[in-house]
């Protein structure tokens, strides 16, 4: 495995799975963890499965998944179900905001303060997220988009099990680059209309600044210690911890 590009970003892999209908699905494999790297195959992310054509659903029964979690409320849910019916996979629901989506926006919060409220309320949704990780590989994690409470959840996921902090802040920052530009103006145009003063919309809908991340891990790792004593502050015991490092890691060759 050939070493990172400066600044974390990850090994050069394999191009993203293609999924028609699929937002922002990728596989974390590649990521830089000290003389170690994330396997390919294992753990995957993206946006909602609502979307997804035969073609779609095909490609997503190539990657093999054995388990999805779905971050999203049950308003979410309903509104857009997912459209995996004929595949053989556990689907483990695990809602990670207290409150709507629509109160954020209604609210005007940062990103900052939605993902420190994430890693403080949501607590045990990213405990019970780390545990279907480990029940079930390979495995997707997903919300709505797959920037916020997939993007948190993965990241404290993926700092717990050893992953360098700049490795994590990039595959965050991904992102950005991978919603779709029309995508974007339609939904800044159409909550722009409900919330015409907000500041902090654009971010919200459409953003993952690498900044936002790097100041959430410090965060964690001034009041916790590290990303790793936080998931055993609410909840994973050694083995737990030892297990998601064996699943998600591999040494260079």
């Amino acid at each position: 495995m050939t070493p990172s590009p400066p600044g974390g970003a990850p090994d050069p892999a394999p191009v993203d799975p293609v999924v028609p209908g699929a937002v922002n699905l990728r596989d974390v494999g590649g990521l830089r963890a000290g003389p170690a790297a994330t396997r390919y195959g294992v753990l995957f992310r993206s946006g909602n499965l609502a979307r997804l054509d035969q073609a779609g659903t095909r490609a997503l029964a190539d990657l093999r998944l054995r388990r999805i979690i779905d971050l999203r409320a049950d308003d979410e849910v309903a509104r857009d179900p997912s459209r995996i019916a004929g595949l053989d996979v556990v689907t483990q629901r695990v809602p990670l905001f207290l409150g709507s989506v629509e109160s954020f926006f209604r609210d005007d919060i940062s990103l900052d303060e939605m993902y420190r409220r994430l890693v403080d309320d949501s607590s045990d949704g990213v405990i019970a997220v780390v545990r279907g990780i480990l029940a079930d590989q390979p495995v997707l994690v997903h919300c709505t988009v797959g920037k916020d409470r997939t993007g948190v959840t993965i990241a404290l996921t993926l700092a717990g099990a050893g992953v360098d902090a700049d490795a994590v802040i990039a595959d965050y920052a991904r992102t950005e680059g991978l919603l779709p530009a029309r995508r974007n103006r339609k939904i800044v145009e159409m909550l722009r209309a409900m919330h015409p003063d907000a500041v902090h919309l654009e971010d919200l809908a459409t953003k993952s600044p690498a900044p936002v991340m790097r100041a959430l891990l410090d965060d964690v790792a001034r009041r916790y210690g590290s990303a790793e004593e936080y998931l055993r502050a609410h909840g994973l015991d050694d083995a737990e911890i030892a297990e998601l490092r064996r699943v998600l890691l591999q040494r260079d060759a």
